[in-house]
């Protein structure tokens, strides 16, 4: 396969670590058993080669909560700082639990991230209150989040062919197969589920027998939380990667003023781009913003005058390289052996 994008290849890996890697996208707690037998070798070799993967900080299996499902609005959050604000104001930023991601654009002069609150109830004072008062921030913008296009449990992997159509598809659980609920009204979750949720987004292939201590339930109980989380569309499992070890040189983000007949259209024109790893419907002028990795700016450049200039009610566009990922892949501690290797504990 050949593109201006690399994100088909990580590193210092080999056909078969792909191969693993694509097959936890597609299901991240999927049984080393099941990957193995899918993929033709044994599951301790997929279970050396995943310990060896997460070991060394490259990637980890995190369960993550839809924030629409639950009732949650995600913010995209846009501060501009004076030069030498920037970086203490992103790292404040990035030790908040509110933040998913944190980066520096611009050329390291503003901050771009995603604000979610774990729950409905949750704190809005970062988005409200604190920022438009901190010193030496120029300007706070925000964007509700308001559809995926594509990511949550689909990243570059699943475009990198590692696996075909008959592989992909014996790798995909029966919960993540059941219809979506015809209520749209939001999935209420029970205090006593944040302890599994909470254990997930650390870990999210971390054995049921651990995930019983955590929430004091049974290990059934577990089994059958997580699934009827999963087929109520709530949780997914993605993978989240130490950046650092992706080949592509030049990430960035892209901002369209999209005409609104044209918006989902839009949308699913950019989910087949190779070369975009994130892409959402927006509230603001710019209503789509995605993420967008190319190999250099030469790459980035045909990007934007081919596939980008050919979709259709395109008003305006905005682009920002990233200059630096302050909250992103974090830190990994080592796993323990029956973390790696206890398959039989895994649903």
């Amino acid at each position: 396969m050949e593109s201006d994008t690399t994100w088909d290849m990580l590193e210092g890996l080999d056909e078969l670590d792909h191969r693993v890697v694509h097959a936890l996208q597609i299901d991240g707690r999927a049984p080393f058993r099941r990957i193995g037998e899918v993929l033709g070798v044994s599951d301790q070799t997929v279970a050396r080669r995943y310990g060896r993967l997460r070991t060394s900080g490259l990637l980890r299996v995190v369960g993550l909560t839809d924030p629409h499902r639950i009732g949650v609005t995600p913010w995209f959050v846009r501060v501009r700082c004076t030069p030498d604000a920037a970086a203490s104001v992103s790292e404040a930023l990035a030790r908040r639990t509110d933040t998913r991601w944190v980066s520096l654009i611009s050329g390291g002069t503003e901050i771009f991230c995603l604000v979610q609150a774990a729950l409905p109830q949750g704190d809005d004072s970062l988005l409200l209150q604190k920022l438009p008062r901190t010193p030496r921030v120029v300007q706070v913008t925000a964007q509700a989040m308001l559809h995926v296009f594509f990511g949550q449990d689909l990243s570059p992997v699943t475009k990198a062919g590692w696996l075909s159509a008959d592989e992909a598809r014996a790798l995909v659980v029966a919960d993540a197969q059941a219809p979506a609920p015809e209520s749209t009204a939001p999935y209420p979750l029970a205090p006593d589920d944040q302890p599994l949720l909470d254990a997930l987004a650390v870990d999210g292939r971390t054995p049921a027998a651990e995930l019983a201590e955590v929430t004091g339930w049974s290990q059934t109980t577990v089994r059958r939380r997580m699934s009827e989380l999963r087929a109520a569309g709530v949780l997914y499992y993605d993978l989240d990667f130490d950046r650092r070890a992706l080949q592509p040189a030049l990430r960035t983000g892209l901002w369209l003023e999209v005409e609104p007949a044209r918006l989902a259209e839009v949308g699913a024109a950019l989910a087949g781009h190779h070369e975009i790893a994130f892409a959402a419907a927006t509230t603001g002028t710019a209503n789509v913003y995605a993420s967008v990795n190319c190999q250099d700016a030469s790459a980035l450049y045909r990007y934007l005058t081919g596939p980008v200039a050919e979709l259709p009610g395109i008003r305006r566009t905005e682009t920002s390289p990233l200059h630096r990922t302050i909250k992103g892949a974090s830190p990994l501690p080592a796993p323990s052996a029956r973390t790696r290797l206890a398959d039989a504990d895994r649903t």
